[in-house]
């Protein structure tokens, strides 16, 4: 099937006694059994619900992947990924990670001896190196958080493969619909379905993708474990909204080039960074890996501090707030939102300035989101 076929009828599950086209939602925490230890399937919804299983075949065929498991979050997918790993298990990343991964990372994880080190855009000899100190996983994002770099992602899985090491990649950025990181070799993809995933900004989500049947068995049963399931109400909304992403994201993206074209050329747009710009760096390779560019775009304004907050304060159709990829237009200031958790210093040598700005730029009328930038500007 086509993509835009998948997320119609991908794990699509009419209810067998009513001929519901959509299936209900099961609100159950538990289940009957025939007799003790015998059941049809279920057992606890900790554990498991027919609204996951239905959500993770919808995803892990949009990822082109055998196994998916959600999750409560993003960040609950990461701490079951991470809650497989053992104490003195190191991870290299790569830097343009999202604040709250370096914060589980290094405020939470470190305390229990999971060590994390990263790198700035690898080179194959940087990476080589950093490789020698043999971390069970090669751990990174691309489009990256909030600068959107791009790795090429089958070089980096080429070198983590020499060395016998996982490859993870946070997916969020590009969703599914733009770029698929296991078909270049990756072994495990994480989402933060809150985002492009489900798309309007109304659920909390997360899931993990992969081919490998350990990892899946690892990841239910950390969600059982720790207690990092989803609600059945939240996947059924999420598996609602996974089936307008086709359109949501050709939206998404034609807005954003056009406002990334807007900003290139406005005289108080110090830089922009969008992917899909031939002035951006990592172009090449996103032209080659990715099937788009997504709906983010990052910029610094020729403007003091002060002017860039009041700017942003001011937009009429652009919501000031944490999170992406919903329906409607949404722009942050990185250091003191999504990013604050990290160190200045840190996040200066990534080089996330103190005046960078992250739009995510909605399914709007595209008149309307210019003339909101371009009329905005006359508050400074």
């Amino acid at each position: 099937m086509k993509f835009a076929t998948k997320v119609i009828h991908a794990g699509n599950a009419t209810d067998p006694h009513t001929g519901s086209l959509m299936a209900p939602i099961y609100m159950t925490s538990t289940y009957l059994q025939e007799s003790p230890g015998e059941s049809q399937g279920y057992d606890y919804t900790r554990a498991n619900n027919p609204n996951f299983v239905i959500l993770e075949n919808i995803l892990s065929s949009l990822e082109n992947a055998k196994y998916a498991t959600v999750f409560s979050s993003g960040l609950g997918a990461l701490t079951g990924l991470i809650s497989t790993l053992s104490q003195g298990d190191r991870i290299l990343g790569i830097d343009g990670l999202y604040g709250g991964t370096y914060r589980l990372f290094n405020s939470v994880f470190s305390r229990f001896g999971i060590d994390f080190y990263s790198i700035p855009s690898p080179t194959p000899e940087a990476l080589e190196k950093a490789l020698s100190q043999k971390p069970k996983w090669l751990f990174f994002e691309t489009p990256t958080n909030p600068l959107l770099e791009v790795f090429d992602i089958a070089a980096l899985v080429k070198i983590a493969k020499k060395h016998g090491v996982l490859t993870v990649v946070d997916n969020t950025f590009a969703s599914p619909f733009f770029q698929n990181p296991l078909d270049l070799g990756v072994d495990i993809v994480w989402h933060s379905t809150t985002k492009y995933i489900s798309g309007h900004s109304d659920v909390v989500g997360g899931a993990v993708m992969t081919n490998d049947p350990e990892v899946k068995k690892g990841a239910d049963f950390a969600r059982k474990a720790i207690g990092l399931n989803p609600s059945p109400f939240d996947c059924w909304l999420i598996t609602r909204g996974v089936k307008t992403l086709t359109l949501r994201m050709e939206r998404h993206e034609s807005n954003a080039m056009q406002v990334a074209q807007y900003f290139e050329t406005h005289p108080k747009v110090k830089k922009v960074y969008y992917p899909g710009l031939p002035s951006h760096h990592n172009y090449e390779v996103a032209k080659r890996q990715m099937r788009g560019f997504g709906g983010m775009v990052s910029v610094e304004f020729d403007l003091s501090l002060e002017e860039t907050k009041k700017l942003i304060s001011n937009y009429k159709l652009i919501s000031l707030a944490e999170s992406l990829g919903g329906v409607e237009s949404l722009v942050c200031h990185p250091a003191s939102m999504t990013h604050a958790s990290i160190p200045v210093k840190e996040r200066h040598k990534q080089g996330i300035s103190d005046g960078l700005v992250r739009f995510s730029i909605g399914i709007e009328d595209i008149v309307d989101l210019i003339t909101d930038l371009e009329t905005t500007f006359s508050v400074i």
